[in-house]
């Protein structure tokens, strides 16, 4: 009998493995190319098929179910015309007409990618829909960097003892999602890069610092309610306006959220209001 080297023994066995799996693997597994059918998912190692092995973490493209390249993209959905469909709904004379662009909301997604992209693609756009309903009525339609009245508020709660207050700084609302209060302001500048607590100005001054506090607070205190349906976010971002704190508020977020999604082509989904 003829004995192989150990080497070419070890080849030999390598080659045969790939073949006895190759075997059972269906074909859709075998391809590596992310050229999957529609109804597939690309898996993080670029294997076409469906369940939570290709769909789940890591999935690149198709109908996938958690973080890491599926969903949509985001650039693609947001469009020029989208964002500035509005903009440009707000006054000639806003400071925002030429402070809030979709180059720096892109500019800042880049800190946030999970944003827009977990679940299934009807889910995925619904959370976009979601964030710039809340931003269109936080800020008249991006018209306002800072809230109207804001410098006479410092919103400063003094028990927060992590993130206490500066004196002479105020932490009204500012950016797309008028952050407010120190105890938001600290951990969002901690996280994008600036002082939050020292210079809570700088929302109001870096349209992109602008917009990664908006998302940070989105991804920390909203993303994970959009399976709950756009009430649970309503509630999540200012929850006083639900059970008739503020039924105008309510009907307003609702309106452009079911706006933005007939323009994005998804449906609304369930539990509307809060």
């Amino acid at each position: 009998m003829l004995l192989l080297a150990p080497r070419m023994r070890a080849i030999f066995l390598a080659v045969a493995l790939v073949g006895f799996l190759g075997g059972f693997l269906p074909e859709s597994v075998l391809s590596q190319n992310c050229g999957c059918a529609a109804n597939l998912c690309c898996s993080k190692y670029g294997y076409c098929g469906t369940g939570d092995a290709y769909c789940g973490e890591g999935c690149q493209q198709g109908p996938c179910t958690r973080p890491g390249g599926g969903g949509v993209s985001v650039s693609s959905v947001v469009t020029e015309g989208f964002f500035n469909g509005i903009k440009n709904e707000a006054s000639g004379n806003c400071p925002g007409r030429s402070f809030y662009t979709r180059a720096a909301f892109l500019n800042a997604l880049n800190s946030y990618l999970d944003f827009g992209r977990t679940g299934s693609v009807d889910v995925a756009k619904r959370e976009i829909a979601a964030f710039f309903a809340h931003v269109s009525h936080e800020t008249g339609r991006m018209c306002y960097i800072e809230e109207n009245g804001g410098p006479s508020r410092d919103y400063c709660d003094e028990s927060n003892r992590e993130y206490p207050c500066v004196p002479g700084k105020g932490y009204y609302g500012r950016g797309p999602l008028q952050l407010s209060w120190n105890y938001n302001y600290g951990p969002a500048g901690r996280s994008n890069g600036f002082n939050g607590l020292s210079a809570p100005e700088t929302v109001a001054r870096d349209p992109v610092i602008s917009f990664k506090t908006a998302l940070w607070f989105w991804m920390n205190r909203v993303h994970s309610r959009i399976g709950e349906g756009f009430g649970a976010t309503i509630r999540a971002i200012n929850g006083g306006e639900c059970g008739g704190g503020n039924t105008g508020a309510v009907n307003s977020r609702v309106q452009l959220f079911t706006r933005y999604c007939n323009q994005l082509g998804v449906s609304t989904g369930p539990n509307l209001r809060c």
